[in-house]
């Protein structure tokens, strides 16, 4: 057994700990950082040393190998390849296409770190897994992502994932990746222990103020001690006549390597520099390298010597610093010369992609034929998922390419990866190098569609639609399906930027999209955009018909995947609009269904959202209570804020007022931040309808004001649905208003929908505004209409209404019929402040309301009580891990706790137990080990 780190005992016993919570089942992680030479890979060594019984699996990141895609994933899942078999499909084909292990799938970025994820729990099933992942500030970024995301979804699975990080000089420590998980900070050794280590290196009788120097400038860092006496001279040592440095450690570390390295022969440091500039650590591509840059291979004698480097079955230096002080000490001839040749060595079958590189690194002017080949580099690249790495091919083509319109191309196509990679700003650099030169109206529109798209993309909303329809302008011309597709995405962004939207972008789409050519025969997407365009430009009678034909085409089961993927979310917008909800539930099932079959996992939330409306609408708040928790779940993963929509309606249902006060707050500053103009309409939306049932009417009048005031034919739902509860909170609380005036613009868009939906709340608004006489008839018509449909809870309020109504006309046996079947339904969806305006009525007719006894949750978390909820739609635990972005063997924990809270023993058993209240779904056998 390896004695402690001398000095390190506190660190020590960190990771001693962390190997002890894993042997007892556990997941850790933690991020060893500190400066260069503090000792962070000794730390390692000696964690992997006391790993005992442990599968151990390591990978150290090389600077040269920064932009390669999934190199460091590769180094270390590759060699667990066997165990790919058991994740599910989807994953499997993620990873193993960003491993390069024959998937032929360009993989979501997300699904590969899932699939990472669910590979080490399998391997971790025989005996714990120690990850231990070296220098991760030269991991590719794409690895970094998925090996951060395992580590932060791990919980019970035996698994550590240890990242050691070099905190460069001035820099806070918790600004580097990987961020939010747990940290050990590493410092300079106390002064009693580098004092030990200084006269290790140093025996013999020393002048004790020049090692007083040396410990106080090297600050405890071990390879500074070692180093920094080579600095000095004997003389220096014995008298004490040496000047203090003023340069960080860091530095002058650098600088004690760098004055070794000039002290070698010319043909060592050539070599040298061919083994710092190849990241493999190959021996054999070495060694042909300095054969072809005709060194002798006795030059690497006093390199081995200096104890710079040894070559054994891999090429290794003494330290990372030494690789980067040789390659940036040769001038830009010498690197240039050196990886020309190891562009030449370098197998371009086995490693095309990292032939290309070099041949990059090695160009000394423009050189198409280079360029050409990272061109296909970043074709093999997004195969692969690794949009960074694509872009980074891209950009550096672009460079090299000789022709100016050639070059324009691919600085564009690099922008474009690059966009997608997620770093916008880096886009909008490359956009500026496409621009240079002259740009024909076909390029320019290309430009500004990607400049319109990074701009929705950092500020959903404001400007983007603006910039989008110039893009489509310009594009029309030229490729009449692209500029329709735009001037639809123009809507779609409208949607989301509301009354933000700058420059009344969604009509001049609108009116631009009806005097574009016509698409024959229409796609859906076509459709979509001339009822879209006519509703915004002619009003709902105008837009409707072509809307449902619209709604149709996109229901048709031969929809092209892509189509639907694109333009799913925007045809469930217009079904609710148009009060469908049979054809918005069938939409969202199956965009939601698409998103989740492949992978697309950044448009999840918002799938997963609109599902949820659906459900709110539907009265299945148990469902919609599901389905929020997963939108929060998913966000969270992918780091990006969270949809609030179905979450706020939810809130309003249940008449939950803190929780709707909350999240219209949060909407708000959503609106602010993002530009997402729509969000405070909706909250206003959501809080009408919550004090409407609270009874608490002027409130609800003055929130639907909020909404109902500049009313645009835009707002497909959040506007139309609201004048139904400004209607109902004038009506019932005899707040002065414009409730007739709302009504007629309530009716504009109930006749042309023409649905029950659409044509029961015209009815019930109706009856609220009616004489007496004609009141019961509107009454009943909308009982009877709601009741055709599945908006559950918009029938009860129809039966609450009515009840309401027959009271006040001392009818008080009919109105306690209505006002029972009301609390019922009620009651049974969970829309808690509704039930009790219900209940409250009742009494006043003299009916003795029963209390229910409220089923209580036995203590389940939200994250148990979404298993057991899954558990009940039939999902594996796989499926469940895969839904809910934990490992199988999590939900395998989750359960064992959830069947003792429970007092259950099996899945069967746990079919009917209803922890969140609601009906059983259908059996299903099996252990908790599924």
């Amino acid at each position: 057994m390896q004695s402690r780190v001398p000095g390190r005992g506190h660190e020590c016993e960190q990771v001693e700990e962390l190997l002890d919570a894993v042997r007892g089942g556990e997941s850790r992680a933690l991020v060893v950082r500190g400066e260069p030479g503090v000792g962070k890979s000794t730390l390692l060594e000696y964690l992997v040393e006391q790993a005992r019984g442990f599968h151990v699996a390591r990978v150290a990141g090389v600077q040269s190998e920064m932009e390669l895609a999934f190199a460091g994933l590769h180094q270390l899942c590759a060699p667990m390849s066997d165990r790919l078999l058991s994740l599910p499909d989807i994953q499997r084909d993620a990873l193993s296409g960003a491993l390069g292990l024959g998937s032929e799938c360009a993989p979501d970025g997300f699904l590969v770190a899932l699939g990472t994820l669910g590979l080490l729990s399998e391997v971790a099933r025989d005996r714990p897994l120690l990850c231990v992942v070296d220098d991760v500030q030269w991991l590719d970024r794409a690895s970094i992502q998925a090996l951060a995301f395992a580590a932060r979804r791990l919980v019970a699975e035996s698994v550590a994932i240890v990242f050691a990080v070099r905190v460069p000089h001035g820099v806070s420590p918790g600004t580097v990746e990987p961020i939010g998980l747990p940290e050990l900070l590493v410092e300079g050794l106390p002064e009693q222990d580098a004092r030990a280590l200084l006269r290790s290196v140093l025996p013999g009788p020393w002048d004790e103020q020049v090692l007083d120097r040396i410990v106080a400038e090297a600050r405890g860092n071990p390879l500074a001690l070692r180093e920094l006496p080579r600095e000095s001279t004997p003389v220096e040592f014995a008298g004490g006549f040496g000047v203090p440095s003023a340069r960080p450690v860091t530095d002058r570390i650098q600088a004690a390597y760098l004055q070794r390295i000039a002290g070698l022969p010319l043909e060592t440091r050539r070599f040298l520099l061919a083994a710092a500039a190849d990241p493999t650590g190959e021996p054999a591509l070495l060694w042909r390298t300095v054969e072809q840059l005709r060194i002798g291979f006795e030059a690497a004698a006093p390199a081995e010597a200096a104890g710079l480097m040894e070559i054994s079955d891999r090429v290794r230096f003494s330290h990372p610093i030494v690789r980067s002080v040789i390659y940036w000490a040769a001038s830009p001839e010498e690197r240039r010369d050196t990886h020309r040749v190891l562009a030449e060595t370098t197998d371009p079958t086995a490693d095309p992609d990292r032939r290309a590189w070099h041949a990059a690194h090695g160009a000394s002017g423009p050189d198409d034929v280079v360029a050409a080949e990272l061109e296909r580099s970043a074709r093999r690249a997004r195969t692969r998922g690794g949009l960074a790495a694509a872009a980074a091919f891209l950009a550096r083509a672009a460079e090299l390419t000789p022709d100016p319109a050639r070059r324009q191309v691919r600085a564009l196509a690099a922008a474009r990866a690059t966009h997608e990679a997620g770093t916008p700003d880096t886009a909008l650099r490359l956009l500026s190098i496409a621009e240079t030169g002259p740009l024909d109206d076909h390029r320019r529109g290309e430009v500004d569609l990607l400049r319109a798209q990074i701009a929705f993309t950092t500020d959903r909303g404001s400007e983007a639609p603006v910039l989008l329809l110039k893009a489509a302008s310009q594009l029309e011309p030229y490729d009449a399906a692209l500029a329709r597709e735009t001037y639809l995405e123009v809507i779609s962004a409208a949607m989301f930027a509301g009354p933000l939207a700058g420059g009344g972008g969604e009509y001049e789409a609108a009116r631009a999209a009806r005097s574009a050519p016509a698409a024959h025969p229409p796609r859906p997407a076509d459709l979509l955009l001339d009822g879209v365009a006519a509703r915004i430009v002619e009003g709902h009678e105008a837009g409707a018909p072509t809307l449902k034909m619209a709604l149709r085409a996109f229901r048709e089961p031969d929809l092209p995947k892509e189509e639907g993927l694109r333009w799913l979310w925007v045809a469930g917008v217009a079904a609710a609009g148009l009060w469908d909800h049979e054809a918005w539930a069938l939409l969202a099932a199956r965009h939601l269904e698409l998103v989740r079959e492949v992978g697309q996992v950044a448009a999840l939330p918002l799938a997963l959202t609109m599902r949820g409306a659906v459900h709110v609408f539907a009265g299945e708040l148990a469902e919609a209570t599901s389905l929020v928790e997963e939108v929060q779940t998913v966000s969270e993963a992918v780091g990006t804020a969270a949809p609030l929509y179905s979450a706020l309606l939810l809130s309003a249902w249940r008449g939950r007022e803190a929780e709707c006060t909350d999240l219209t707050k949060r909407a708000a500053e959503g609106a602010t931040r993002r530009g997402e103009g729509n969000g405070p309409k909706v909250g206003g939306w959501a809080r009408a309808l919550l004090y409407n049932s609270l009874g608490r009417y002027t409130e609800a009048v003055s929130a639907a004001e909020e909404v109902i005031q500049g009313y645009r034919q835009l707002e497909l739902g959040t506007a139309t649905y609201t004048l139904a509860e400004y209607i109902e909170a004038v009506a019932r609380g005899g707040v002065p208003g414009h409730s007739l005036d709302a009504l007629r613009r309530l009716t504009e868009l109930t006749r042309p929908s023409g649905t029950d939906w659409a044509l029961g709340i015209e009815a019930r608004s109706r009856a609220l505004l009616a004489e007496t006489a004609a009141a019961e008839g509107h009454y009943l018509e909308a009982i009877d209409r709601l009741g055709g449909t599945t908006v559950r809870g918009e029938l009860a309020r129809a039966h609450l209404l009515y009840g309401e109504w027959l009271r006040r006309e001392r009818r008080r046996q009919a109105a306690r019929d209505q006002l029972r079947i009301a609390h019922e339904l009620f009651t049974t969806m969970g829309m808690e402040a509704f039930a009790q305006r219900t209940a409250r009525e009742l009494l006043a007719t003299g009916e003795n309301i029963r209390k229910r006894t409220a089923h209580t949750q036995s203590e389940l978390t939200s994250q148990e009580t979404q298993i057991v909820r899954l558990v009940r739609e039939g999902l594996t635990n796989t499926e469940i891990g895969a839904r809910l972005f934990i490992s199988p063997r999590t939900v395998e924990w989750h359960l064992r706790k959830v069947f003792g809270k429970l007092g259950v023993t099996s899945r069967r058993q746990l079919q009917s137990t209803t922890p969140y209240g609601s009906d059983p779904a259908r059996a299903s056998d099996g252990k908790a080990h599924r």
